[in-house]
Protein backbone atom coordinates (compact mmCIF):
# COMPACT_ATOMS: atom_id res chain seq x y z
CA UNK A 1 0.00 0.00 0.00
CA UNK A 2 1.33 3.41 -1.01
CA UNK A 3 0.88 5.90 2.03
CA UNK A 4 0.94 9.45 1.36
CA UNK A 5 2.11 11.42 3.91
CA UNK A 6 0.79 14.92 4.96
CA UNK A 7 3.69 17.64 5.58
CA UNK A 8 2.89 17.94 9.47
CA UNK A 9 3.77 13.97 9.53
CA UNK A 10 6.74 14.40 7.51
CA UNK A 11 7.58 17.51 10.08
CA UNK A 12 7.33 14.77 12.73
CA UNK A 13 10.06 12.81 11.30
CA UNK A 14 12.70 15.06 11.59
CA UNK A 15 14.66 15.11 14.72
CA UNK A 16 15.54 18.51 15.85
CA UNK A 17 12.34 20.69 16.84
CA UNK A 18 10.02 18.34 15.31
CA UNK A 19 7.22 19.39 17.81
CA UNK A 20 7.67 23.32 17.53
CA UNK A 21 7.62 22.41 13.73
CA UNK A 22 4.58 20.14 13.64
CA UNK A 23 3.08 22.94 15.48
CA UNK A 24 3.50 25.63 13.19
CA UNK A 25 2.86 23.45 10.05
CA UNK A 26 -0.83 22.25 11.81
CA UNK A 27 -1.38 26.31 12.55
CA UNK A 28 -0.66 26.81 8.83
CA UNK A 29 -2.81 24.13 7.22
CA UNK A 30 -5.63 25.41 9.63
CA UNK A 31 -5.64 28.49 8.95
CA UNK A 32 -5.73 27.66 5.36
CA UNK A 33 -8.82 25.16 5.26
CA UNK A 34 -10.28 28.01 7.41
CA UNK A 35 -9.55 30.79 4.11
CA UNK A 36 -10.03 28.56 1.85
CA UNK A 37 -13.18 27.69 2.31
CA UNK A 38 -14.34 31.18 3.79
CA UNK A 39 -13.21 32.37 0.29
CA UNK A 40 -15.37 29.83 -1.75
CA UNK A 41 -18.38 30.95 0.37
CA UNK A 42 -18.21 34.54 0.18
CA UNK A 43 -17.39 34.01 -3.61
CA UNK A 44 -20.88 31.61 -4.00
CA UNK A 45 -22.99 33.38 -2.05
CA UNK A 46 -22.04 36.78 -2.11
CA UNK A 47 -20.03 37.32 -5.47
CA UNK A 48 -17.32 39.31 -3.26
CA UNK A 49 -13.74 38.24 -2.62
CA UNK A 50 -12.02 38.31 0.71
CA UNK A 51 -10.06 40.95 0.25
CA UNK A 52 -13.46 42.94 -0.17
CA UNK A 53 -14.74 41.71 2.61
CA UNK A 54 -11.97 42.84 4.53
CA UNK A 55 -11.91 46.05 3.37
CA UNK A 56 -15.95 46.46 3.86
CA UNK A 57 -15.06 45.17 7.34
CA UNK A 58 -12.87 48.14 8.04
CA UNK A 59 -14.98 50.77 6.57
CA UNK A 60 -17.70 49.24 8.74
CA UNK A 61 -15.75 49.88 12.28
CA UNK A 62 -15.17 53.73 10.71
CA UNK A 63 -18.61 55.52 9.98
CA UNK A 64 -16.88 58.54 9.27
CA UNK A 65 -14.71 57.20 6.73
CA UNK A 66 -10.84 56.47 6.78
CA UNK A 67 -8.12 57.75 4.14
CA UNK A 68 -6.84 55.00 1.67
CA UNK A 69 -3.05 55.07 3.28
CA UNK A 70 -5.39 54.30 6.45
CA UNK A 71 -6.87 51.41 4.85
CA UNK A 72 -3.58 49.99 3.49
CA UNK A 73 -2.17 50.57 6.69
CA UNK A 74 -4.89 48.27 8.66
CA UNK A 75 -5.16 45.42 5.80
CA UNK A 76 -1.42 45.61 5.55
CA UNK A 77 -1.57 45.54 1.67
CA UNK A 78 -0.28 48.18 -0.50
CA UNK A 79 -1.83 51.65 -1.45
CA UNK A 80 -2.57 50.48 -5.13
CA UNK A 81 -4.15 47.67 -3.70
CA UNK A 82 -6.81 49.68 -1.95
CA UNK A 83 -7.26 51.84 -4.55
CA UNK A 84 -8.42 49.25 -6.78
CA UNK A 85 -10.50 47.51 -4.65
CA UNK A 86 -12.00 51.13 -3.59
CA UNK A 87 -12.73 51.66 -7.16
CA UNK A 88 -14.50 48.52 -7.74
CA UNK A 89 -16.51 48.89 -4.87
CA UNK A 90 -17.51 52.63 -5.51
CA UNK A 91 -18.89 51.68 -8.68
CA UNK A 92 -20.87 48.84 -7.03
CA UNK A 93 -22.41 51.59 -4.96
CA UNK A 94 -20.70 49.96 -1.96
CA UNK A 95 -18.29 53.05 -1.12
CA UNK A 96 -18.38 56.68 -1.56
CA UNK A 97 -14.94 58.71 -1.61
CA UNK A 98 -15.22 62.28 -0.60
CA UNK A 99 -12.53 65.01 0.44
CA UNK A 100 -11.41 66.27 3.90
CA UNK A 101 -13.17 69.67 3.46
CA UNK A 102 -10.32 71.22 5.52
CA UNK A 103 -7.27 69.18 3.14
CA UNK A 104 -9.27 68.81 -0.30
CA UNK A 105 -5.51 67.01 -1.40
CA UNK A 106 -6.90 63.79 1.78
CA UNK A 107 -9.18 61.88 -0.09
CA UNK A 108 -11.80 59.42 2.37
CA UNK A 109 -13.87 56.58 1.61
CA UNK A 110 -16.78 55.45 3.58
CA UNK A 111 -19.36 52.53 3.02
CA UNK A 112 -22.69 53.69 1.69
CA UNK A 113 -25.90 52.70 3.01
CA UNK A 114 -26.16 50.74 0.43
CA UNK A 115 -22.66 49.15 1.24
CA UNK A 116 -23.41 48.89 5.37
CA UNK A 117 -26.57 47.01 4.56
CA UNK A 118 -24.60 44.67 2.13
CA UNK A 119 -22.07 44.46 4.38
CA UNK A 120 -24.16 43.83 7.96
CA UNK A 121 -25.75 40.68 6.09
CA UNK A 122 -22.15 39.26 4.37
CA UNK A 123 -20.87 39.67 7.98
CA UNK A 124 -23.54 37.56 9.79
CA UNK A 125 -23.03 35.04 7.05
CA UNK A 126 -19.27 35.06 7.84
CA UNK A 127 -19.75 34.79 11.60
CA UNK A 128 -22.11 31.76 11.07
CA UNK A 129 -19.48 29.77 9.26
CA UNK A 130 -16.98 30.71 11.20
CA UNK A 131 -18.73 28.92 13.72
CA UNK A 132 -19.76 26.15 12.01
CA UNK A 133 -16.44 25.73 10.95
CA UNK A 134 -15.36 25.39 14.19
CA UNK A 135 -17.95 23.26 15.87
CA UNK A 136 -15.99 20.41 16.66
CA UNK A 137 -14.85 22.17 19.50
CA UNK A 138 -16.25 22.41 22.26
CA UNK A 139 -16.31 25.50 24.69
CA UNK A 140 -13.28 24.03 27.05
CA UNK A 141 -11.08 23.21 23.85
CA UNK A 142 -12.15 26.87 22.12
CA UNK A 143 -10.72 28.65 25.50
CA UNK A 144 -7.98 26.44 26.13
CA UNK A 145 -6.58 26.78 22.02
CA UNK A 146 -7.48 30.51 22.75
CA UNK A 147 -5.54 30.76 26.01
CA UNK A 148 -2.72 28.24 24.04
CA UNK A 149 -2.45 30.89 20.71
CA UNK A 150 -2.59 33.59 23.40
CA UNK A 151 0.41 32.36 24.55
CA UNK A 152 2.07 31.47 21.51
CA UNK A 153 1.60 35.56 20.26
CA UNK A 154 3.19 36.77 23.30
CA UNK A 155 6.33 34.15 22.58
CA UNK A 156 6.45 35.17 18.72
CA UNK A 157 5.88 39.16 19.65
CA UNK A 158 8.68 38.92 22.47
CA UNK A 159 10.63 37.44 20.31
CA UNK A 160 10.61 39.13 17.40
CA UNK A 161 11.25 42.00 19.19
CA UNK A 162 14.69 40.72 20.45
CA UNK A 163 15.77 39.49 17.25
CA UNK A 164 15.08 42.84 15.61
Amino acid sequence: MNVVLDIETRAGEADDHKQELRLWLRLLTCSTMIEREIRRRLRARFDVTLPRFDLLAQLDKAPDGMTLGQLSQRMMVSNGNVTGLVKLLVTQGMVESFSDPADRRTTYVRLTPDGRRSFAEIATAHADWIAELVAGLDAVDMRRLMDGLGRLKSSVRNRSVEHD
